[in-house]
């Protein structure tokens, strides 16, 4: 009898975990489907971050007629069985967000702009089951902020390469001057 109740009981869970795995799946073909409507070009006519935040809301949206069992699916997917789907789920929907702003690069930065909006869209989303304000306003306001605060930060980031690379210019351009005096001298 316990075999049977075992066995019923991982069938459920089998079914549970294919079933948030297929709602992601669903959710990013509406995104795509979204993206690739005449919203998607309305989309072209807005600066990288809000561009940004309305691809991130437009996917979290999706989410908000389940946002009261949100927890559950969160917990069922942080199951360590469960990562390898959900890392993949969310690499694909967040390389489609940036797609869909307008980045096509492939240096270093890909990765590095992949994994802040993948940060992004996990703590909005954890926000979003925990808001309580109007029509989600606190949530959207939350991802504006952790977008500009990003692009901010890589904003950051390159003027001081570029601070880095004008100094190093700089120095190098005065040490050979100095060696050249130094040993003609």
């Amino acid at each position: 009898m316990w075999g049977f109740r075992h066995r019923s009981l991982e069938l459920f869970r089998v079914k549970r975990r294919r079933l948030w795995s297929f709602f992601m799946d669903y959710c990013l073909e509406r995104l795509v489907g979204r993206i690739d409507s005449e919203e998607g070009d309305k989309l072209k006519d807005l600066i990288l971050s809000d561009r940004l935040s309305k691809l991130i809301r437009m996917r979290l949206e999706m989410q908000v007629p389940y946002a009261s069992k949100w927890p559950q699916a969160l917990s069922i997917q942080s199951q360590p069985m469960n990562l390898p789907t959900r890392m993949k789920q969310r690499g694909v929907l967040v390389d489609e967000i940036w797609h869909a702003a307008g980045d096509a690069g492939l240096d270093i930065d890909w990765y590095v702009k992949r994994t802040v909006l993948g940060g992004i869209y996990s703590t909005s989303e954890v926000y979003m089951v925990t808001d309580n304000s109007p029509e989600l306003g606190d949530t959207w306001t939350f991802v504006d902020r952790r977008i500009k605060d990003a692009l901010d930060l890589e904003k950051t980031v390159q003027e001081a390469a570029n601070l880095a690379e004008a100094v190093g210019a700089g120095v190098g351009s005065s040490m050979q001057g100095f060696l050249k005096r130094a040993f003609q001298g």
